[in-house]
């Protein structure tokens, strides 16, 4: 007698239909979403709307320093790390809150400060020729190339990996560049040289590679000197450096007599004196809002939710160039911000779901 072997029905537990996924989507998010306080979830939404609606306001105002009358690049620089006590306000109570103290100085974090902080100064130097000269929606695309050199910055200095999905979002962002790149002729103010566009291009482009080095730099300081990521942590850092950017900043906007020469700038700029200070005194605010809000979310979510705010920001700060400050928009440029959106999703898919099997080190 011939005996069968009799498999029993083995089910699959994944979902199979469109709604099936939604559904299994839902009850994934309910249950990530029962696993913290309610305050938790109100201080993730704050922090990423300020992330948002601080940062694209920052990138706005620069220009508008410029378009409006302004002239000095020292000053934007100065704008940038002038609100370091505003992370400050945030750190001496976070001490209290959470039980810890400050970090101990040593020699070597002090230098390594001291490194940023110049850095610091450099890069937001580098990125107000950029806004001095392109416009908004541009420079803010330019912008993304600090994704590129972060990730090769990263796996050079820290060693971090680098899987197929990453490597496909720097070509991709690449292209989208030099899609910018070919476009010059129709994104350019009347009133701005093709010298003075190339200058703007090229100097943002250097300063998203330089924030790249500062970015993995800083990475490097908590791998080999602080041993820890925490919240206080890096505020503590980020306070540190925006200081000492703040102080090389002072220098050289003493040397180069910007100081002295604001009041006159404020009486020629567009709206006057008023409308002069307001815009750098936004500038401030909204600048280090947007770190701060960057901060919370890297750390009350993770490295991905802030690479998500972050592709956000590019479109968010383009369109709202466009609508308020009349940006022009070629179908190049169209073009461009939709190439480098989905080198932003590359790049999220390849930190979602690492391949071991591609991974470069």
């Amino acid at each position: 007698m011939q005996h069968q072997l009799l498999m029993p029905d083995m089910e699959d537990p994944r979902p199979k239909t469109f709604r099936e996924k939604l559904e299994a989507y839902k009850a994934m998010a309910l249950n990530t979403f029962n696993t913290k306080p309610i305050s938790h979830w109100i201080l993730l939404a704050l922090s990423s709307g300020a992330m948002l609606v601080a940062f694209p306001a920052s990138s706005l105002l620069s220009r508008v320093y410029y378009s409006d009358g302004g002239e000095s690049k020292w000053i934007i620089s100065w704008v940038a790390v002038a609100g370091w006590p505003i992370p400050a306000l945030v750190l001496v109570p976070t001490y209290f809150v959470l039980g810890v103290s400050p970090t101990p100085l040593n020699l070597k974090l002090v230098v390594s400060y001291i490194v940023l902080g110049f850095l610091s100064a450099a890069d937001n130097l580098m990125y107000a020729y950029g806004y001095a000269y392109l416009p908004a929606s541009t420079a803010s695309l330019l912008g993304s190339t600090s994704l590129i050199f972060s990730t090769l910055f990263g796996c050079l200095l820290v060693k971090n990996k680098i899987n197929a999905s990453i490597i496909n979002a720097i070509v991709i962002i690449t292209a989208a560049m030099v899609i910018i790149a070919l476009d010059s002729d129709s994104d350019r103010y009347g009133n701005v040289t093709d010298r003075q566009y190339a200058m703007g291009f090229i100097w943002n482009v250097l300063g998203s590679m330089l924030h790249g080095l500062i970015f993995a730099l800083s990475e490097l300081v908590f791998v080999r000197l602080l041993g820890r990521w925490s919240f206080h942590v890096v505020l503590e850092q980020q306070v540190m450096v925006s200081l000492l950017g703040f102080a090389f900043t002072t220098v050289g906007l003493v040397i180069n007599n910007d100081f002295q020469n604001m009041a006159s700038e404020a009486k020629s700029f567009k709206g006057g004196r008023s409308a002069y200070l307001s815009v750098l005194i936004w500038g401030v605010v909204t600048f280090q809002l947007g770190i701060l809000g960057a901060t919370a979310a890297l750390f009350l979510a993770s490295t991905v939710l802030a690479g998500v705010l972050n592709s956000i920001r590019v479109p968010l700060t383009s369109i709202a160039a466009v609508v308020i400050l009349h940006d022009p928009m070629s179908g190049f440029k169209i073009l461009s911000l939709i190439v480098t959106f989905w080198g932003f999703a590359s790049y999220i898919y390849g930190n979602c779901t690492p391949d071991k099997d591609s991974s470069l080190s």
